[in-house]
């Protein structure tokens, strides 16, 4: 089971639009992906909530795709509390994860996706090597938040690609 986190829990974000086109762009790939926002989510408190989504998409899933906004040249803390509000480490251990950094800057999070890969490498995580920045976002989407830069297109089918085919 494929699923994409957007990484962040402001409303109307860049994050969560890349993280629908990466479903879309998967579906074309015949691969049905879930999309686990974290808007609205309350990761504070351990509750049947979050019981609910440990049992229902952390624990069936064995591929994640991560959409990691940059927030002060890291990652959310909310993305964390996805780990620390957890029951236990172990229900990550030994998945795959793909990151797609997401920026309005020039640098795609890349200094954000490393700090993320340090977290998931701890709980077992396998992470695809291809961290993929996606600098300027708002300049290559569109008011209905597709990507209309073919380089960009193109490098996030690679990625998919390469990321399917990943320990299959």
């Amino acid at each position: 089971m494929y699923t994409i986190i957007s990484g962040t829990n402001r409303h109307g974000s860049n994050t969560l639009k890349v993280a629908k086109e990466y479903q879309r762009f998967l579906k074309k790939k015949g691969v049905e992906a879930k999309i686990l926002s974290l808007e609205g989510l309350n990761l504070l408190t351990r509750d049947k909530d979050f019981e609910k989504i440990e049992n229902e998409i952390i624990i069936p899933t064995d591929k994640f795709l991560f959409m990691v906004p940059e927030y002060n040249g890291s990652y959310p803390g909310i993305l964390k509390m996805l780990f620390d509000t957890g029951k236990s480490h172990s229900i990550w251990w030994h998945k795959k994860a793909l990151l797609t950094g997401v920026s309005t800057g020039k640098a795609g999070n890349v200094r954000g996706m490393e700090h993320f890969a340090g977290v998931l490498n701890y709980l077992k995580v396998t992470v695809y090597p291809n961290l993929l920045p996606v600098s300027v976002v708002d300049k290559l989407m569109d008011a209905d938040g597709r990507f209309t830069d073919v380089n960009t297109i193109n490098v996030i089918n690679q990625q998919l690609d390469q990321f399917i085919n990943w320990y299959n």
